[in-house]
């Protein structure tokens, strides 16, 4: 497994790589934006997960994400000294896949870059024994783990995958929002709190709705949660 690391303070990202390498990951440090770039477009097919810093000397983390994310689905996890919900919430919107603050422990990051990794994974493998869901304009091919719109691809990341596919398996069904997040929780481990499931709701909308103002498939149930299907 490789990780593209973009750290601007030395001692930092040195610490963190060789943790990183302790745990047999290969890695590629970069300590600003313009290093990184050149990476992501020569190298971005051998990397498998991306650690950026927000905050960086000649640019931001958002930008390599949204780098990243138009010409793959890697996963991206930001860390950040900002702990405020604005932030966190932005970088999820732009398809950033967890995020840490900074104080943090080795231990706790090593063990989000295993989620994460171990949720793509799942997504690429996933089996079923009906690997074809179709609710209204949208199908799910869960033996190869995509989603179509109108007949036509749309790139999910792992968690959004997994948050449709516990809606497809529950058609008609109102699912709270406690449920939800102990579902997605069970399954995967991740660190998933009720904001970042509303950023998530929000982002299958925007993919998957003809009109993301006005939810038809993942419609809320004012009070209870939300529901898909009749």
């Amino acid at each position: 497994m490789k990780i593209l690391l973009v750290e601007d303070e030395k001692t930092i990202a040195s610490g963190l790589e060789y943790s990183l390498q302790q745990e047999e990951y290969q890695t590629v440090l970069c300590h600003d934006m313009a290093s990184a770039k050149k990476v992501i477009e020569q190298q971005l097919a051998e990397i498998d997960l991306c650690l950026f810093d927000l905050s960086l000397p000649d640019g931001s983390g958002y930008d390599l994400c949204a780098l990243v994310k138009k010409q793959s689905e890697k996963p991206v996890i930001f860390l950040t000294a900002f702990d405020d919900e604005v932030n966190v919430v932005m970088g999820l919107d732009m398809g950033a896949d967890d995020y840490i603050s900074k104080p943090f422990r080795v231990r706790e990051l090593l063990s989000r870059i295993k989620s994460v990794l171990r949720r793509y994974h799942t997504q690429t493998n996933t089996q079923s024994e009906t690997n074809i869901i179709v609710i209204d304009h949208i199908r799910i091919n869960t033996l190869a783990g995509k989603v179509y719109k109108n007949d036509e691809e749309v790139f999910v990341t792992a968690l959004e995958y997994r948050l449709l596919l516990i809606f497809a398996n529950h058609i008609g069904q109102v699912l709270t929002r406690s449920q939800l997040l102990e579902r997605i929780w069970d399954v995967t481990g991740d660190f998933v709190n009720d904001n970042t499931l509303t950023v998530y709701v929000k982002r299958l909308r925007e993919k998957l709705e003809e009109d993301p103002q006005n939810p038809t498939l993942v419609r809320t149930v004012r009070g209870m949660g939300y529901k898909v299907g009749d």
